[in-house]
């Protein structure tokens, strides 16, 4: 949960934070009205725009197309979150495949993969955009993103692409709040970007790599764990995996021990180590 800043009420805090959203809100129609299509990966930013978007043109008219791109970098839980979502604000959401994993500079998985990634989005946005009479596309870079390298963002600001999270000054803890507010389940949901993520930077990205992490992830996931990653690692022309997950579910991890090494083992990864410093973001780029 966000907690408002010192000295601050919870209702002046949750007042701000609304008045906040409004002001988001408004601006958006000014895009609603030109035609917006915002690019939505099932996360809780990209959720959070989507729905503010469509909120804009309830109320101010318009247009909003939510688009998802779907490849093999893509987790099955985001696609269920995704559908889930779509449904429930009622926005109108297209799926279109992509292709980034046909991509060799992309396969590379070096320090450019995520440029390489959201070119291919913005590429497919632009396409959603002209069908559907839309003139402008937004994603849901906030402004806590800035504190990270993002090569993502800088196919974004050659392609003319929104971000207006980040330009209303947006921090992912606000995000989540306002979307625990409004009761909408992917408020706590962890940080779930694509799975290419997790196979560490350098180690050539596979179709079946990806797949694995998937399903193994999904194993996890079904065992009861919640904030963890898989990360692929090479060593010699062998690849193994470490687990990183939040402190709390360590026990956990270790009762899933057994089965996660089997069935790891059995798509040929040579052994599984447990991380103990636990779960990081961009855990990955080591």
């Amino acid at each position: 949960m966000y907690y408002p800043k010192e000295n601050m009420t919870a209702e002046a805090h949750t007042g701000r934070l609304t008045q906040k959203y409004d002001s988001l809100r408004r601006s958006l129609s000014q895009y609603t009205a030109e035609g917006l299509v915002v690019a939505f990966s099932g996360g809780v930013d990209s959720g959070f725009l989507v729905w503010a978007a469509e909120e804009a043109r309830r109320e101010y008219g318009g247009k909003v197309v939510a688009l998802t791109t779907n490849s093999e970098s893509m987790p099955n839980h985001d696609r269920d979150d995704v559908r889930k979502f779509v449904e429930r604000i009622g926005v109108r959401h297209v799926w279109i495949e992509s292709s980034e994993v046909e991509n060799a500079e992309y396969l590379k998985n070096d320090s450019l993969r995520c440029y390489h990634c959201k070119t291919e989005l913005f590429r497919i946005a632009k396409r959603v955009a002209s069908e559907n009479g839309c003139r402008r596309i937004a994603y849901g870079y906030s402004v806590s993103d800035r504190s990270d390298i993002r090569p993502g963002h800088r196919a974004a600001l050659e392609n003319d692409i929104l971000y207006p999270l980040a330009a209303y000054d947006f921090a992912k803890d606000e995000i989540r709040e306002l979307m625990r507010l409004n009761g909408f389940e992917l408020h706590d949901k962890p940080s779930s970007p694509c799975l290419s993520s997790r196979i560490m930077r350098g180690v050539q990205i596979t179709k079946q790599e990806l797949r694995n992490v998937d399903d193994l992830e999904d194993l996890l996931r079904e065992g009861g764990m919640k904030v963890f990653r898989l990360r692929v690692h090479e060593m010699d022309g062998k690849h193994f995996l470490r687990l990183e997950t939040a402190p709390d579910e360590m026990v956990l991890a270790l009762k899933l021990k057994d089965k996660l090494a089997a069935e790891a083992k059995e798509r040929g990864y040579v052994w599984v180590t447990l991380d103990l410093e636990g779960y990081r973001t961009g855990g990955g780029t080591a």
